[in-house]
């Protein structure tokens, strides 16, 4: 593979596996140098996908006194990118830093100031642009093409300039010496290999196991440890409408 490869990532800053992915991509970026893929983080709030049936207003419309991490966060990110490219970068990294290493609240001003510090952004114009609501668009925008165009459920979302996309989950990040190699293998397999559907590890039972197994209603699968999933309403804070998040390694094709 000689030629950079092309993709966008559609993330939420509140998914482990979104910090997970990003670190891997980071490393992937640093060991390929000028042929580093070219990388385009889209938003996809998951506060939206996971919203209640009944929700009339959609998150990019909310009140500004409403709060919302997914809002606020996304938002801040929009804010940097008026930055710049590699302002945007920074402030992607920092804020996950701060998300998911520190446990900070990603969507508090505070938060966001201090990613907008540790990224070197120019604090006065990132304040101001964060009073800005027409950059709220461009979270509606990234939404409903993914939505759409790509019918994304979670992330992150890879898509390919093909069309051809992939939910990924990785936790832990590969480690350095495989990061390379792993990606080389993802981007065959999701962008060249379309036949290529659905991988994804069974989930082994942390609990006694119980025969014979319960099934979930109105289906013949096994039901897993933490209850029937089919059915189910969608929670927010996941990394995927209608299913919470778990450790487990899997993609999927969409």
């Amino acid at each position: 593979m000689s030629e950079p490869v092309t993709v966008d990532v559609y993330f939420d800053f509140t998914c482990p596996y979104v910090n997970s992915a990003a670190l891997w991509l980071a490393e992937v970026s640093r060991q390929l140098g000028e042929e580093a893929p070219r990388i385009t983080w889209k938003f996809f709030p998951l506060e939206e996908v996971n919203a209640p049936p009944e929700s009339e207003i959609p998150l990019w419309e909310l009140p500004a006194e409403r709060r919302s991490r997914g809002r606020d966060s996304l938002h801040a990110a929009a804010a940097a990118r008026r930055q710049g490219p590699e302002a945007f970068a920074r402030f992607h990294a920092a804020l996950l830093a701060l998300k998911h290493e520190q446990e900070l609240d990603h969507g508090k001003q505070a938060t966001l100031v201090q990613a907008a510090e540790e990224a070197g952004l120019d604090l006065t114009r990132f304040e101001a642009d964060l009073a800005d609501r027409s950059l709220l668009t461009q979270i509606r925008d990234d939404y409903l093409e993914a939505r759409g165009t790509h019918a994304v459920f979670g992330v992150p979302t890879f898509v390919f300039p093909n069309g051809q996309a992939a939910y990924l989950q990785v936790l832990p990040p590969p480690p350095p010496e495989e990061a390379v190699s792993f990606w080389h293998d993802f981007v065959h397999s999701v962008r060249d290999r379309p036949y290529l559907r659905v991988i994804k590890r069974p989930r082994k039972p942390s609990y006694p196991a119980q025969w014979p197994p319960r099934r979930c209603p109105r289906s013949a699968s096994p039901a897993s440890a933490a209850g029937c999933s089919i059915g189910s309403p969608r929670m927010p804070g996941t990394c995927r409408g209608g299913e919470p998040a778990t450790p487990t390694p899997s993609w999927s094709r969409r």
